[in-house]
């Protein structure tokens, strides 16, 4: 087996950057929801020291002393440039396999007369040319390698920058690029289990790999395992062309703003299981069960605390916004207290099944709204999510996300399409 895994460099950044060219160049982070902190980060913030999750107001000073350009996150402009970019890498190769929004894996099986390198050098060129965007490739013989592979490609550990083949190594080579690079870049390897492994002396992907795979079974787990056999080129990881559904859908923000009343909660609730029962729709489930939660700020020691969860399982599974709205708002209306500041909720969609397959209720009188939700989601994959939607998600929207640094939504909004003057 021959994978390949392609990765948009920086991807969020890059995006703004495709839009705005005087960015390039240019020291830039794109924080979180609220503007709060560093969720991407260009390659001079990290030159400057600047961690992933570091809060925008402990960089302030450096961001004036080094010209920082802050951005908030635009999500529809990185979804959208996320499915072009897997669009134009689909044309390499008929199995494909997308595993995150700015990453995805190529099956090269029966690619033996390409040459691998050029072969990627040639993803990356057509993505930039189509696309403005910078790839790096990884190519190896399973999903582990592919991965430390494309690590190596974008600090160009292994000779041509952009790309990596772990083939033209020979075992020598692999070995001794092995050794120089820590065990925490394996991926699956985290902050924890890198200490535990380097405590016990394996602290290059070099000694994870030479060492005994069912001593490591045994002391951590059969994952610890399996990435040892992957890392020695034996798969592990099936290639999944598919993506698999989602087994609980979670949609939750913090507000921009502290809330008391329970009708603006409400409007909060019903929007974000809006969002939640559209991606229910989009990959064919059903859900059995709704949850709600809202919480104030932890971090506010001198401010009452409060927080409260409730589960609220339906007679009959459904993926009707509308019906999962009013089970949400009626959970709402029992874990509602009033004299707290609440600073976030969420919903969660639990216990999915396969739309077509529901388990009927022979008291139930529910209407049935298909056809309105199908044309409710068409219209809003057409004019932008919100377009049609329930009263119940209210039209002041007072708890909205901070989001003032956003760029326009280039490819999403008409009236927001870039201008050439």
């Amino acid at each position: 087996m021959t994978i390949a895994l392609i990765d948009g460099n920086n991807f969020y950044v890059s995006c703004e950057r495709v839009f705005d060219p005087k960015l390039e160049g240019r020291p830039v982070v794109v924080l979180s929801n609220n503007d709060g902190c560093a969720v991407a980060r260009s390659a001079e913030v990290k030159a400057l020291g600047v961690k992933m999750g570091t809060p925008w107001f402990k960089m302030r000073d450096l961001a004036g002393k080094h010209g920082i350009v802050a951005l908030s996150s635009n999500y529809a402009l990185y979804a959208d440039m996320s499915n072009r970019m897997m669009e134009v890498l689909s044309q390499f190769s008929p199995d494909q396999e997308i595993y995150s929004i700015d990453e995805c894996f190529l099956g090269l099986d029966g690619f033996a007369n390409h040459d691998l390198m050029e072969y990627g050098q040639a993803m990356r060129r057509r993505v930039k040319q189509w696309l403005g965007l910078p790839v790096s490739v990884g190519i190896a013989k399973t999903k582990t390698l592919a991965k430390l592979a494309n690590h190596c490609a974008k600090k160009a550990l292994a000779g041509t920058d952009g790309v990596c083949d772990f083939g033209r190594l020979s075992e020598l080579d692999r070995s001794a690029l092995f050794s120089t690079l820590a065990v925490n870049e394996v991926w699956g390897v985290g902050r924890r289990l890198s200490e535990q492994l380097t405590g016990l002396g394996i602290a290059s992907v070099e000694a994870l790999r030479t060492a005994d795979a069912k001593t490591l079974r045994r002391e951590f787990s059969v994952v610890l395992e399996r990435t040892v056999m992957e890392l020695n080129g034996i798969s592990c990881m099936a290639f999944e062309e598919a993506t698999p559904n989602k087994q609980q859908i979670i949609s939750s923000r913090s507000f921009g703003s502290y809330v008391h009343d329970r009708e603006p909660l409400a409007e909060a609730v019903a929007s974000y299981i809006a969002i939640a029962a559209e991606k229910l729709r989009s990959q064919g489930s059903l859900a059995g069960m709704v949850q709600i939660y809202i919480r104030t700020n932890p971090h506010k020691a001198d401010s009452p605390q409060y927080q409260r969860a409730l589960t609220i399982p339906l007679s009959q599974a459904s993926d009707d916004t509308l019906r999962l709205t009013r089970a949400a708002l009626w959970g709402l209306k029992r874990i509602y207290r009033e004299g707290f500041a609440y600073q976030k909720a969420g919903v969660a969609l639990l216990n999915l099944s396969a739309a077509g397959t529901p388990q009927l209720d022979l008291f139930s009188n529910a209407r049935d709204n298909t056809r309105l939700m199908a044309v409710m989601d068409r219209i809003n994959g057409i004019w932008g999510r919100g377009t049609l939607r329930s009263a119940a998600e209210g039209s002041g929207r007072e708890w909205k996300m901070k989001r003032e640094r956003m760029s326009p939504g280039y490819t999403s909004r008409w009236d927001q399409l870039p201008l050439v003057r």
